[in-house]
């Protein structure tokens, strides 16, 4: 067990995580640049990724946080890159579902690999319920982050 207490461990975790999330947005823009690709872009081929069914345009300005307007013109440059695909939703033919497409450009797959293996590798020494902490902390520290950045948006 730690001889730090509450505070310094707080403090700590504090540091690491923004650290963390500094050194994440400079991964995310070297692979966008790797790629050919907006920062921006690059997160919503990612979470397109995360998603079971296809969006619309709209449920991916949410996501993104950005306006439904710069969100059409996002999903335009990835059409035109050939990484997603627009079908018309069978529930409302105004409308247009947004996915990855099946033959997503072979060099952004691979550009995935090497990064991926490093990221997976920094689990291995965690045990199961380190991981469930993990997981844990995660899920809570998305829902704020979403939160606050959706506040920060309204001013």
């Amino acid at each position: 067990m730690s001889n730090r207490n509450r505070a310094d461990l707080l403090a700590g975790v504090t540091v690491a995580a923004r650290r963390q999330h500094a050194a994440y947005a400079l991964f995310n823009q070297a692979m966008a640049d790797r790629l050919g690709l907006h920062p921006t872009d690059l997160q919503c081929i990612s979470l397109l990724g995360l998603e079971p069914e296809p969006l619309t345009t709209g449920e991916i300005a949410r996501l993104t946080g950005l306006t439904s307007g710069s969100a059409t013109r996002l999903v335009d440059r990835l059409e035109r890159a050939g990484l997603v695909e627009r079908k018309p939703d069978p529930q409302d033919r105004r409308r247009s579902r947004i996915s990855l497409t099946a033959r997503r450009a072979p060099e952004a797959d691979a550009a995935w690999d090497e990064p991926g293996r490093a990221f997976a590798g920094v689990l291995d020494d965690f045990t199961d319920e380190e991981l469930a902490v993990i997981e844990r902390y995660l899920h809570r520290a998305t829902q704020v982050g979403s939160a606050q950045a959706e506040q920060l948006r309204k001013g």
